[in-house]
């Protein structure tokens, strides 16, 4: 199946919903980094529900990634490169995603991704559904997405960012990692309190 990340998450329904989700998910991930030292929380790591399922699936951490005409992905892989101490590399990334990173909303996809092993099941299971629900619960809000899934192959620049972001936090990411895309449908999404 071949991604819609033709418009790379750039040009999707501009709705008050996906507005108030993209600057709720920039304020969240960057409480985590200034307090939190990066550590995901619930604000970041969704409950997923599989098309037609009412138990949930399990819970991953997704990363939030610039649209491509705002990618810093070169940047965080040169981030990476200049050190093979983990310690020090994590240093330079929280720095760099407290800072300014996350301060405009207006820069970013509303396509989330998560990596996953290669030849990981779970990830199988997932694309199999080709939908799931993504129910995010954190600081007083509720956001639940229905996602259409897609697996990003390694040339797509969302691929490449999440990439280069995990690497950051984690230096022992395997290769071949498999990336899924989730795309949010905002006609089908809903929020609590209700976004108007």
């Amino acid at each position: 199946m071949t991604s819609p990340v033709a418009a790379l998450g750039e040009t999707g329904l501009s709705t008050p919903l996906r507005t108030a989700f993209l600057k709720w998910q920039c304020r969240v991930r960057q409480i985590a980094m200034r307090e939190g030292a990066g550590r995901p929380d619930d604000a970041v790591t969704p409950t997923l529900f599989l098309q037609g399922r009412n138990e949930a699936f399990g819970r991953f951490v997704t990363v939030l990634n610039r649209a491509p005409t705002h990618s810093v992905t070169p940047e965080l892989v040169h981030m990476a490169a200049r050190t093979n101490d983990p310690a020090r590399r994590r240093v330079a990334a929280l720095e760099y995603f407290s800072a300014s990173y996350y301060q405009s909303a207006a820069r970013f996809s509303d396509i989330l991704t998560a990596t996953f092993p290669p030849g990981s099941i779970v990830a199988a299971r997932i694309r199999k559904s080709q939908k799931v629900v993504l129910h995010f619960d954190a600081y007083a809000q509720r956001f639940t997405l229905t996602c259409r899934v897609w697996k990003l192959s390694p040339q797509n620049p969302f691929h490449e960012a999440t990439v280069a972001h995990n690497a950051l936090f984690n230096p022992s990411l395997p290769p071949g990692i498999e990336v899924l895309g989730f795309e949010p449908d905002w006609n089908m999404s809903t929020s609590e309190p209700e976004i108007s």
